[in-house]
């Protein structure tokens, strides 16, 4: 089974290598016969992928602060704080994950049209910052297993909720934030349907609409148009590798825990 997810990647990494004529040979072969570079070349020229790749990462890191901000203080509020209705808020996060997002498309870009955010990227960003019903209440069940007698040791030295929060419940979260980190960048790095309603400006496109610009553009240019297209893939794929490498270990670690508390 990993190798057929894995073999898709290295066909695409052995394409970007290849030259052009090689990419439409038959019968093809995995490996190029020379390794050449001018297909990263053409694509980071013809794609502009250093200006979308900073739009991308941008708009990226926003998401990250706002959901990470928002979702853990909604589910401290939901597990270390005592105050009626919080049983019910709960159930009504829970019941908004049963929505489809395709039903209130039209309305929140009606929403957004009067806030004169078309063509910006508040309508991808500002959102992350008013909390996401699946993160609450992955980190609320987290959070819920994070003893008692450490949060009331604390207010018994003195510590506020804000120092609770800080001090004590958000270093011990480290794995559920972990999975909160890879999973919404992963998500909002491949985001292509939100930036396509709301990105007009070429100027502020991401990396999901500089590929498929590429490909409307130069896609009848054969075989160098489409080893560049492959080139810029495999740049489009990195970050998201390097970022779940680097997190694989905490990641997992919040995938097993959570699940099992």
């Amino acid at each position: 089974m990993a190798t057929s997810f894995l073999f898709p990647w290295v066909w695409l990494l052995s394409t970007s290598f290849k030259p052009p004529h090689q990419i439409i040979e038959f019968p093809p072969r995995l490996m190029p016969e020379r390794f050449e570079w001018v297909n990263y070349v053409y694509a980071v020229t013809r794609i502009h992928y250093g200006r979308y790749l900073v739009n991308t990462l941008v708009i990226s890191g926003l998401v990250l602060v706002g959901r990470v901000f928002s979702c853990t203080v909604v589910a401290y509020g939901l597990t270390h704080v005592n105050w009626p209705g919080k049983n019910v808020l709960f159930m009504i996060v829970l019941a908004t994950m049963m929505l489809p997002g395709q039903v209130t498309m039209i309305p929140v870009y009606i929403i957004y049209t009067k806030l004169d955010w078309i063509n910006t990227i508040l309508p991808l960003t500002v959102p992350a910052f008013f909390g996401d019903a699946f993160f609450i209440f992955l980190l609320r069940q987290f959070f819920a297993t994070i003893p008692e007698a450490l949060t009331d040791a604390a207010r018994l030295d003195g510590c506020s909720h804000v120092g609770v929060y800080w001090r004590i419940v958000m270093p011990l979260a480290r794995p559920a934030l972990a999975t909160l980190i890879v999973f919404t960048f992963i998500w909002t790095y491949t985001d292509f349907q939100s930036p396509l309603i709301y990105l007009k400006d070429q100027e502020l496109w991401t990396l999901s609409l500089g590929l498929r610009g590429f490909m409307r553009r130069y896609g009848a240019g054969g075989a160098t148009a489409l080893g560049a297209l492959m080139a810029a893939a495999v740049l489009y794929t990195l970050p998201m590798i390097v970022l779940f490498f680097a997190a694989q270990k905490t990641f997992i670690q919040g995938i097993v825990t959570t699940g099992l508390k």
